[in-house]
């Protein structure tokens, strides 16, 4: 007999919601994390779409720490010495059904692993699963040092280089151009500045991406998330991009952080904390098998993230998945089967699902967004020249609008704005 029905690798969204919704429904379930405590080892920049978590948990943001709801959208398109920024308020975000908050992860994925073990299930950490129990085919449970634990079903939620996965021939090695590399800081600012300095009352909060200069023309961009006494600021950039290049990562960081539109915003903060980490940026075309006899990929181990330019997703993936995850073992154990002939419905759920849908419809975003360089330097520049001309005046004779912008749009290469225009419009 097994030591337990599953055995969720990693607590993170999407481990700990599956934990939670077997433990619901009766099973005994284990959760073995890595780190030290749940969310310790991640660094994601911190923001929630909160509707998949709302579906599972009703009204979870009245009790999960949850830094500020985001009711403010800044996209920036930056050149060494100008700044665009687009700037959307609206208190439409209140609604529960389409809220996002940014969070901290140390505290909200301990609070998520929390409800877990409260449902029932066992959480140890740290725990480093080494590698998987097998017999006659199939998954049998994990190794985690010294310790074999055996199981029913394994569900690996272990992260986007989940060698497990890789051990098992669920997934390929990581393609340079299906990630990027990472880098976060968290500044910490008096609540009170944070409102003021970015127009904000109590409990709202702002996302902001920043395009062009910051990635040094590479694919990729920045970030600033307000939480309630602090920022989180970072940069993502690809890994096939970084590995071509002279520049490293952090000295993008430090001068990304000394900008003119950044450095005022983090002035007076105090630097507590720097991570980097690995994030799947290649959509549906890095989605590996899902499924094998007793065996389920979860969250960012599965490659569920979406990267659109004007927003990042993960989290909110990461928790559907968990649940459908959740799901199809709770069926499996009904019927007696973990085979991969009952488990592989677990994809047939995501299709269903507004996870498999999102990323086919953005099927074509990783390949644009790789591929249209002229996004992180051409436009940002052109937009800077556009608005110079739009807005300066200096005493020479004006002219007409169209005149001002045509030798603009000849200069970027009018066919280029057309082809990325319309490419843009189908992909994003």
């Amino acid at each position: 007999m097994a030591d337990y029905d599953a055995i969720v690798v990693g607590a993170g969204l999407a481990g700990s919601t599956a934990a939670y919704c077997m433990a619901k429904a009766g099973l005994s379930v284990l959760v073995l994390e890595r780190g030290n405590t749940p969310g310790t080892k991640n660094v994601t920049g911190g923001r929630l779409y909160g509707h998949s978590l709302e579906k599972i948990l009703p009204g979870f943001a009245q009790e999960a720490p949850v830094e500020r709801k985001v009711v403010r959208e800044r996209v920036s398109m930056m050149t060494e010495d100008s700044c665009f920024t687009a700037d959307f308020h609206s208190a439409r975000f209140n609604d529960p059904s389409c809220a996002s908050y940014t969070v901290l992860r140390a505290e909200f994925d301990a609070w998520l692993s929390g409800k877990a073990e409260e449902a029932g299930c066992d959480v140890v950490c740290p725990a480093v699963v080494e590698d998987l129990l097998r017999d006659n085919g199939k998954i049998t449970g994990v190794r985690a040092g010294e310790d074999e634990l055996t199981s029913e079903v394994v569900l690996l939620a272990d992260g986007v280089n989940s060698l497990l996965g890789q051990k098992i021939g669920l997934k390929k090695e990581l393609a340079a151009n299906f990630v990027a590399v990472g880098c976060k800081e968290v500044v910490e600012l008096p609540k009170n500045v944070i409102n003021d300095r970015f127009g904000l009352n109590d409990g709202e909060g702002m996302a902001q991406l920043f395009a062009g200069s910051p990635s040094n023309g590479m694919m990729g961009g920045g970030f600033l998330y307000t939480n309630k006494e602090s920022l989180c600021v970072g940069l993502v950039v690809s890994v096939a991009d970084m590995a071509g290049s002279s520049v490293r990562l952090p000295d993008l960081m430090e001068k990304f952080r000394e900008s003119a539109p950044l450095k005022p915003l983090l002035a007076g903060g105090k630097l507590v904390e720097y991570s980097a980490h690995l994030v799947p940026e290649g959509g549906l075309h890095m989605l590996p098998s899902l499924s094998d006899n007793n065996v389920l990929l979860l969250g960012d181990a599965a490659g569920l993230c979406m990267n659109l330019g004007y927003t990042v997703r993960g989290m909110d993936l990461a928790v559907a998945s968990g649940e459908m995850a959740a799901r199809i073992v709770i069926e499996a154990k009904e019927k007696g089967d973990y085979s991969n002939a009952v488990l592989s419905s677990y994809k047939t759920r995501l299709e269903q699902s507004f996870v498999l849908k999102d990323l086919h419809t953005h099927k074509n975003a990783p390949d644009f967004m790789e591929h249209t360089h002229r996004m992180y330097k051409e436009y940002p520049e052109l937009t800077a020249d556009a608005l110079t001309a739009l807005f300066k005046v200096d005493g020479t004779p004006s002219r007409l609008l169209l005149k001002k912008m045509l030798p603009l749009a000849r200069k970027a290469g009018i066919f280029n704005l057309l082809k990325d225009g319309f490419n843009g419009t189908r992909a994003l």
